[in-house]
């Protein structure tokens, strides 16, 4: 009997089409409703909280406070979004990542991944103390009940995070596909493409910004559907390879362990997590609802 009806919100048009005939192609399922939402991560908060889409792309700062915080969603390995992030230091000014402590960086929201993975390798990479720095957010998360730390101050009401930043408000910014189209803007770190491909050999991965996820109760209840969505997104990914280096969008569990761990390191580490979250806690309670050993998912 097909009684279950499916929205789902994904950006990348190849995946959501494959992800869409698959879960079409389930017996179990009536109706699949591609959500026409851009952009998407206006959908993460009430996807986080179980109000909307049973299968989603998600921020994966946005996932793992939603784990942390018991809310009724999955990790699905796969990568909806895969991106290099030293470029997205940005300045106006002639300013070294030295520079950093005593300076102002805005930032749009402490949880914005971006800014995680981009404090992340300035603690790690660059030793740069992030207490030091004075983190500028203009806006709030996807998980409400998450604040800031003490240490973050926010922005007055109606501040623009590029207005700050070209009228030298901020000395920093960390700015990804909203960067200013502005020739005075330039990337802090010194060639930023060698320094990230550098790093993520150095570590193993590629930061990764948003992955899949599903609501749980789909994952008890269309397990079959799950696992066919899976499965065809994953041969999209595994099409997109390029050479042998490290892969831009990871699929599988353990593909897709160091890059979820640092991240969930880090998120610890800038108080964006109200506890520490495991990656085989993730892989867990995804088999557990799914009904499957990790090695089906690439474990």
């Amino acid at each position: 009997m097909t009684t279950a009806e499916i929205e789902f919100l994904i950006n990348d048009k190849e995946l959501a089409g494959a992800a869409q005939s698959a879960l079409e192609s389930h017996k179990s399922i009536a109706a699949v409703t591609a959500s026409p939402l851009r952009p998407v991560h206006n959908g993460f908060r009430s996807f986080a909280s179980g109000q909307s889409f049973e299968v989603s792309e998600i921020a994966i700062v946005t996932l793992l406070q939603a784990v942390a915080l018991d809310r009724p969603v999955l990790f699905l390995p796969l990568t909806a979004l895969g991106r290099h992030q030293h470029q997205t230091l940005i300045s106006t000014q002639e300013l070294s990542v030295d520079q950093l402590p005593g300076r102002t960086v805005g930032v749009r929201a402490w949880s914005q991944t971006t800014g995680m993975w981009v404090r992340g390798f300035l603690a790690h990479q660059y030793k740069v103390d992030l207490r030091s720095v004075r983190w500028r957010t203009y806006e709030g998360g996807h998980i409400a009940e998450q604040g800031e730390p003490a240490w973050v101050q926010r922005a007055e009401e109606g501040a623009s995070l590029a207005q700050d930043l070209l009228e030298g408000r901020v000395d920093f910014a960390v700015m990804g596909n909203d960067r200013p189209d502005d020739p005075g803007v330039r990337s802090v770190i010194p060639d930023p493409a060698t320094a990230s491909q550098q790093w993520a050999e150095h570590v193993g991965y590629v930061p990764v910004n948003h992955l899949f996820a599903v609501r749980e109760s789909t994952a008890r209840d269309l397990s079959g559907a799950v696992l066919g969505l899976y499965d065809a997104v994953s041969e999209q990914l595994e099409a997109r390879k390029t050479g042998s280096g490290i892969p831009l969008e990871p699929y599988g569990f353990e593909a897709l362990r160091p890059a979820v761990t640092a991240a969930a390191s880090y998120a610890w580490e800038q108080e964006l997590l109200p506890r520490p979250v495991e990656y085989d806690e993730l892989v867990s309670a995804t088999c557990t609802a799914l009904g499957v050993a990790a090695s089906r998912l690439g474990g």
